[in-house]
């Protein structure tokens, strides 16, 4: 019977290799290098908005978006990705976890309270595109 427990050790082993670590995230493409933030941390939202529109995120670097939702705005992409922000939807939380961020396109929604100027320019790094 240790022989069979053996082979099962090790057919789970290649699987693992095959597959990688089960739960483990991927590196995504960026959508751009810079984005400009209420602070150099990115944790201070710089607007509030309003969803005019349904939004389906093609990929985990997004977030879903449903017409009429309020979504707190954290940052706005530069450069060639300037048409999204990143942010989260007002009511989107996970128990104690905070809130799930991603981007959306800017056009999907409507800015209507601005709380901190995004003004600081920041380098976007392996992170902010990284998915779980």
């Amino acid at each position: 019977m240790p022989g069979a427990a053996c082979h099962f050790l090790w057919a789970g082993l290649l699987l693992c290799a095959f597959w990688g670590p089960v739960g483990s995230g991927r590196q995504m493409g960026k959508l751009a290098d810079k984005k400009l933030c209420a602070d150099a941390e990115c944790n201070h939202p710089i607007s509030i908005a309003v969803a005019l529109q349904d939004y389906i995120a093609p990929d985990c670097r997004f977030i879903h978006v449903q017409r009429g939702q309020v979504v707190y705005v954290f940052s706005k992409l530069k450069g060639r990705g300037r048409l999204f922000w990143g942010g989260s939807v007002q009511g989107d939380y996970y128990g104690e976890q905070p809130a799930r961020l991603g981007y959306f396109p800017s056009s999907v929604v409507q800015e209507n309270q601005y709380l901190k100027p995004g003004k600081v320019e920041v380098k976007t790094d392996k992170w902010d595109f990284y998915c779980q």
